[in-house]
């Protein structure tokens, strides 16, 4: 077993966060224990780029008791618990790549070590892993029966992949599932969003008008949770139909244009490149703070903040830098730019990737057992079905079942008035 982490001596401790991650985390466990007796990942080799946290490696042990060789390797640089990583060489015996802090070259090192692997099934967080597969390992791409891919973000590579006819094999949008988007991306991103700023920065929310750009379902459900603190919320958008909804949910909405002006804080939450640039750092208030929680570090345009700062102050205090303006301004960006909720703190909580991560190994298991065409695939309804009922079993909640005139009524049509 080979693996690259960054001390082995943190093992204990990153067994005990895993081991309190999987308190919470049910229905992942429900998955494992039935993998563990049913074998159906028996001889895969599996290659996941993914976020290196203690729910994720809960995900990596229900893979192994289903009978994989495993290698996981960081989707972020910054979002590596180095004692998870740990844990899962020494207690666990995974090979893993990946150290908190590691720069570019080891991070896509990392990368070319999990291709190396020669995955038969690999999983994503940003479509990293299956880019370089099709730059410089695609003779590998037959060997790989799917890919799931995790976010936003990467689904719409992926999406955009296939749309220009590149796409080499097949993938599903493990993101698209609402056991996934409706409650890791609203739920987990609204409140790790919110842990990280304040962990970083121990501000005072109430009060402060904070400036979202994009009402996804990340970006409503910081909105919500931000406002829930007393913030004064803006949300900016690209789409009417999404502006409109955030009008409508009591959010006021303009442009960046304009909200540049008012915002004490900015969190960027879109998937697309530089939403904050020059015209909007022009116009920003003496002291305003600048964080990103999409999943890449490109949302904030820092090249053009560093080129208008007279001055770059590091780390002023832990993950936060200061750029000072020459007229005496001071714009704090929070993690470079990279995912503030992982970056900054310890990411979603356990019971909401519970079922994001029971999608990924219900997925790779529907994957095996079905020849998927060239393309990306949406997860099938019944996975959502189950895991949702699943999660809802493990909280003691009943809820109703159709009559069987009910079912008759829902599937007829010569019924009116």
């Amino acid at each position: 077993m080979e693996y690259h982490v960054k001390d082995e001596s943190l093992a204990d401790a990153g067994k005990r966060r895993i081991d309190w991650a999987n308190r919470d985390m049910p229905v992942l466990s429900l998955i494992r224990e039935r993998f563990e007796k049913e074998k159906p990942l028996e001889g895969v080799k599996m290659s996941a780029c993914l976020h290196v946290t203690a729910e994720t490696a809960n995900l990596m042990r229900t893979f192994k008791a289903g009978g994989a060789d495993v290698l996981l390797c960081a989707s972020n640089p910054l979002s590596t618990q180095d004692d998870v990583a740990a844990a899962l060489v020494v207690h666990d015996g995974l090979s893993v790549y990946a150290i908190y802090g590691e720069d570019d070259d080891t991070y896509y090192s990392h990368i070319k070590e999990a291709l190396t692997h020669r995955p038969n099934i690999t999983m994503d967080d940003g479509a990293d892993l299956i880019t370089v597969l099709h730059n410089d390992y695609a003779d590998q791409t037959k060997e790989i029966k799917c890919s799931m891919e995790e976010t936003t973000t990467g689904v719409m590579r992926l999406r955009a992949m296939e749309a220009d006819g590149v796409l080499k094999l097949p993938v599903i949008a493990v993101n698209d599932a609402k056991m996934k988007h409706l409650f890791d991306n609203r739920y987990g991103t609204g409140q790790s969003t919110v842990d990280g700023i304040i962990r970083a920065t121990d501000m005072l929310i109430a009060g402060k008008t904070v400036v979202v750009a994009g009402y996804g379902w990340c970006g409503r459900g910081f909105a919500d949770r931000i406002r829930g603190m007393g913030a004064n919320v803006v949300v900016t958008e690209v789409d009417a139909t999404r502006a409109l909804e955030a009008l409508m949910d009591g959010f006021r909405v303009m442009s960046m244009e304009e909200a540049a002006v008012e915002g004490h804080l900015f969190v960027t939450l879109t998937g697309d490149i530089h939403v904050l640039r020059k015209s909007h750092f022009e116009k920003m208030k003496n002291g305003a703070v600048i964080a990103n929680s999409g999943h890449f570090n490109v949302e904030i345009d820092l090249d053009e903040l560093r080129e208008l700062s007279e001055k770059v102050v590091e780390d002023v205090k832990v993950n936060i830098d200061e750029y000072i303006m020459p007229d005496g301004r001071s714009l704090f960006v929070l993690a470079k730019g990279r995912l503030i909720n992982l970056a900054a703190a310890e990411g979603h909580p356990a019971s909401v990737m519970d079922m994001s991560f029971a999608v990924q190994a219900l997925t790779s298991e529907y994957s095996l057992k079905n020849d998927l065409d060239v393309r990306v695939h949406d997860v099938p309804s019944d996975i959502d079905e189950l895991i949702a009922g699943l999660k809802l079993e493990s909280m003691n909640i009943s809820i109703d079942t159709l009559t069987d005139e009910q079912v008759k009524y829902l599937s007829s049509w010569d019924q009116g008035t």
